[in-house]
């Protein structure tokens, strides 16, 4: 049950977000349901998403690979199941967008790359975060300090929806059932 109403009042913005989202996603997200009760923040926080899709250092598999990490490691059931939809959106592999909360029981599904990328958006995401000059020099060697900025900035910015949308009581809206293949009768 959300912590937050998710009927905000219907300003002209709320109007204009909700017909996108329904145009985009089908349907109206409930982290945008959420932020509408304050106008600015809504704004403030679109455009921020809006600049941030249009980054493109980093590999987009890459990148979504340590957002869900970031998500899983704070638990926010509304970013798995959005993040489910959106790596299904992006062609990710289904096997890998499901093990991402068990990544170092599945290391045989993921490049080394790939596996660098999940620990670091994990120990970034720690309460006192734990990167190591170790893990960063390995990840700027390999992807360079462009893509490095990327990452550590798209992990910064899951940490703020999941935090939010958990401390909203956001939970799932249904996306990742959308992408699953129905059983065969």
């Amino acid at each position: 049950m959300p912590r937050i109403s998710l009927t905000p009042p219907r300003t002209l913005l709320m109007r204009i977000g909700s017909w996108y989202s329904r145009r985009t996603y089908g349907k109206v997200l409930d982290p945008g349901r959420a932020y509408g009760h304050h106008s600015r923040v809504l704004f403030s926080y679109v455009r921020l998403e809006q600049r941030a899709a249009k980054w493109n250092a980093l590999d987009a598999g890459l990148k979504h690979l340590a957002v869900m990490a970031a998500a899983a490691r704070i638990n926010c059931s509304w970013c798995m199941d959005f993040g489910y939809w959106e790596g299904h959106e992006l062609g990710v592999p289904t096997e890998k967008i499901e093990r991402v909360p068990r990544w170092r029981e599945s290391r045989e599904v993921f490049t080394d790359l790939e596996l660098l990328v999940m620990e670091y958006a994990e120990a970034m995401t720690e309460t006192e975060p734990a990167v190591t000059d170790e893990l960063a020099a390995e990840l700027i060697a390999r992807l360079g300090e462009a893509a490095f900025v990327e990452l550590t900035a798209m992990v910064a910015l899951e940490n703020w929806r999941s935090r939010v949308n958990s401390a909203f009581g956001l939970t799932s809206q249904g996306f990742a059932e959308a992408c699953r293949i129905p059983a065969l009768p």
